[in-house]
């Protein structure tokens, strides 16, 4: 009965960071409880016949010779109706119980980061979380797209209240209006879970409209083009070139052609900056990373 709620939880799961980045907790929480309301009132319906039911055979059993009996009988057949609908409950009760011990175990461990630390003149502690990811646009390795319509997960990087011109305006900029026009359905179209009924193309364009729709001052790129073609690669590298001006970018990749127009450049090496400057500076310095780095990824595509 809970189908659609417990997928709606699943995929609030599994997209946390997404959810997290556009401040959207609440939204996910009113959209959930929202599709409870049908099983629940089922719930209670089931509930009532059940009981009127109940009333009855224990009517029957007190109007008859063979009280005992019956009532031993009825009693093990009720036993077995509840331990049967608990039982299917046994591996997500044990799931919930080691995702709280991992969450718990994540919030008392002691941080490596020291937000007092004022040293550019701001005390992180001093920020507002919300406001702080309103300020950030998020566009990952592999997209995370919610079971709706691209309209509304474009949408979703204004909380949902983005006008119908906002959204065309956005699709436009991310390189995404002509493939999405192009469908039967255009911004109508349902994307399926996860987005598995757009190409991989399709899906990254999309959740760049999304993240540029919050108007981000800063930009978060985290493989944005790793996991494409070379054709969707170009398509998708031109709308980030579009959506990163006049934008403070933070950039993770691993391709040479993604980030050797970057103004500054950190070369991470077993967890810490091994190397950092632009790439004319870094390249010429051949028995450092960086060259060797850019001297290997040139010969494997040669």
């Amino acid at each position: 009965m809970y189908g659609e709620a417990n997928q709606i939880a699943k995929d609030a799961v599994g997209s946390i960071r997404t959810i997290a980045s556009f401040c959207a907790e609440e939204k996910v929480m009113e959209l959930y409880k929202k599709k409870c309301e049908g099983p629940a009132k089922s719930g209670i319906r089931q509930g009532l016949v059940v009981g009127l039911v109940t009333v009855f055979l224990t009517s029957c059993c007190f109007a008859s010779m063979q009280l005992v009996s019956i009532l031993v009988f009825f009693a093990l057949t009720m036993a077995a109706i509840g331990i049967s609908q608990t039982s299917s409950y046994a591996p997500d009760s044990a799931k919930a119980k080691a995702s709280t011990a991992s969450i718990f175990a994540l919030l008392d461990r002691k941080s490596k980061i020291d937000t007092s630390d004022e040293s550019d003149g701001i005390e992180l502690q001093k920020f507002q979380s919300r406001w702080l990811r309103q300020q950030m646009g998020l566009v990952s390795q592999e997209p995370v797209l919610f079971n709706d319509t691209i309209r509304a997960n474009i949408a979703y990087g204004k909380e949902g209240n983005a006008t119908e011109a906002e959204i065309l305006a956005t699709a436009e900029l991310a390189n995404a209006h002509e493939s999405i026009s192009g469908l039967q359905q255009g911004y109508d179209t349902i994307v399926g879970e996860r987005g598995v009924q757009l190409s991989g193309g399709q899906k990254q364009r999309v959740e760049i409209a999304r993240a540029i729709m919050k108007g981000p001052k800063i930009l978060l790129l985290d493989e944005a083009t790793s996991a494409l073609d070379a054709e969707s690669e170009r398509v998708v590298q031109d709308a980030l070139n579009r959506v990163m001006m006049y934008r403070t970018t933070i950039m993770v990749a691993h391709w040479l052609s993604t980030i050797k127009n970057a103004d500054r450049i950190a070369v991470v090496k077993n967890g810490v900056i091994a190397e950092e400057g632009k790439h004319d500076t870094l390249i010429n310095t051949p028995d450092e990373l960086y060259a060797s780095l850019v001297a290997l990824h040139m010969s494997s595509s040669s």
